[in-house]
């Protein structure tokens, strides 16, 4: 059985993660911060007071530029409602910033905008 330990989460070849999802979340299901999984988020450059686990510093790392909550949740390999948490722990200290993609700004409702979702999740199944 082959452990790797390193910058990111704990991974078992055979059993997958060894800390639990919600352990990281201690717990929580609900965020503090009302998030979409297209929600933006970026980093202010902000440091955050307290302790923060690995994976509030691997978010914030991976937020330096904007960055969709569903892209953050993929590259965490978390289920979106713990990484929703974790992102509301770093918007309520300060460290991330949060808003509507781009194309919602002006018109939730694009049809080029939904259309590109659409044939994106037709590729995935």
């Amino acid at each position: 059985m082959s452990v790797t330990v390193g910058d990111g989460p704990w991974l078992d070849e055979a059993a997958g993660r060894l800390v639990r999802p919600f352990t990281v979340s201690g717990g929580r299901t609900e965020p503090s911060v009302a998030l979409d999984l297209i929600s933006q988020v970026m980093a202010t450059g902000v440091t955050p007071l307290g302790y923060l686990g690995p994976e509030h510093a691997q978010a914030l790392d991976l937020s330096r530029a904007p960055v969709s909550v569903a892209e953050l949740a993929a590259h965490l390999r978390l289920p979106a409602v713990v990484t929703k948490v974790l992102l509301s722990d770093l918007v309520d200290c300060g460290a991330l910033t949060t808003g509507p993609p781009p194309a919602f700004r002006h018109n939730p409702t694009d049809r080029s905008l939904l259309e590109a979702v659409l044939d994106g999740l037709r590729r995935q199944l």
